[in-house]
């Protein structure tokens, strides 16, 4: 099956929510900025309004909130932001993504974030910051497959070491 990035839909918001509380579970944010008393309208409005640069809110960016679909399911995401903030520039990046726990392993992570590169250079991002956890050797190693070249390894705000990699 070949894995599609997509915009979320109306008829997504069960596979969608079952997703998000999954990875909340994990420590994930699937959904960003949603929460269970969020409308599912509201939301997907809130998402246009991201991607659209519309009354993006002065600690966020312009971004593009992706579903990654294998088959009519979704496996995971991917948010791509069209600038850096500071936080992004120290621990976020321009692109974030992830990939519920039944479907790892099957190099869906690699062609997200190759997708993701594409819409980021869409959106005129010419060079690509991606971070992860210093400990997370899978997405290391997903960054370092699509061109990653690693800068630098810090600390975020929480404590976590990351990882800083570019990609031209």
């Amino acid at each position: 099956m070949e894995l599609r990035l997509r915009p979320l839909r109306r008829e997504d918001e069960a596979a969608f929510v079952a997703a998000h509380r999954a990875m909340v579970g994990e420590g994930f944010a699937f959904g960003l900025f949603y929460d269970d008393d969020s409308e599912w309208s509201a939301y997907l409005e809130a998402l246009d309004h991201q991607h659209r640069a519309i009354d993006v809110p002065a600690d966020r960016v312009a971004a593009t909130f992706l579903v990654a679909d294998v088959g009519g399911v979704i496996v995971g995401r991917t948010s791509i932001r069209h600038a850096l903030n500071d936080f992004l520039a120290n621990e976020g990046g321009h692109i974030g993504y992830g990939v519920l726990r039944a479907h790892r392993r099957r190099g869906y992570a690699t062609e997200i974030l190759r997708q993701s590169l594409i819409v980021a250079r869409a959106e005129g991002v010419d060079r690509v910051l991606v971070t992860c956890d210093d400990d997370n050797v899978g997405s290391a190693t997903v960054i370092e497959r699509c061109g990653g070249v690693l800068d630098s390894k810090g600390e975020a705000s929480d404590g976590t070491r990351i990882r800083r990699y570019w990609i031209d």
